[in-house]
């Protein structure tokens, strides 16, 4: 029997603020919904999040032209508060997130399986644009 082994893509990001506001900004559900989108023609009008291990996260995708949408969420495997959060998609690939605190500024590394559909760089250039989304709303607010 032949297993593959997932194709590892990691997105990462410099926050000009502490280690704790990314953190709130990364996890609380009235943060996530104003970042979590790859461009701005994209939003997530909603998300909630169950943040304990064995517990859920979901965020709804969409268009802001209604054309498109998709729901995105897993399972938590792992949490260290300021530290990793690691989880499980629906789909079963695994993502693993790395907060690194350094003063008034945090190293935020995402690592995750790649899907089959898209190509390796789309799912990177999409997981970073949202990474950047993230930077940008977290230094602003």
């Amino acid at each position: 029997m032949e297993t593959t082994i997932p194709t590892k893509i990691t997105v990462e990001t410099t926050v000009k603020a502490p280690v704790e506001k990314v953190w709130k900004t990364w996890t609380l559900p009235e943060h996530i919904t104003k970042w979590n989108a790859a461009s701005d023609d994209w939003h997530s009008p909603f998300a909630e999040n169950d943040l304990r291990v064995g517990g859920q996260f979901k965020s709804r995708m969409e268009a802001k032209d209604g054309s498109f949408g998709f729901d995105f969420g897993g399972t938590y495997d792992q949490i260290k508060t300021n530290e990793l959060i690691e989880y499980t998609l629906g789909d079963g690939r695994k993502v693993i997130v790395h907060f690194a605190a350094n003063g008034n500024e945090t190293k935020v590394t995402e690592t995750f399986d790649a899907e089959g559909t898209h190509s390796v760089e789309m799912q990177r250039g999409g997981w970073q644009a949202i990474l950047d989304n993230f930077k940008k709303y977290t230094e602003a607010n």
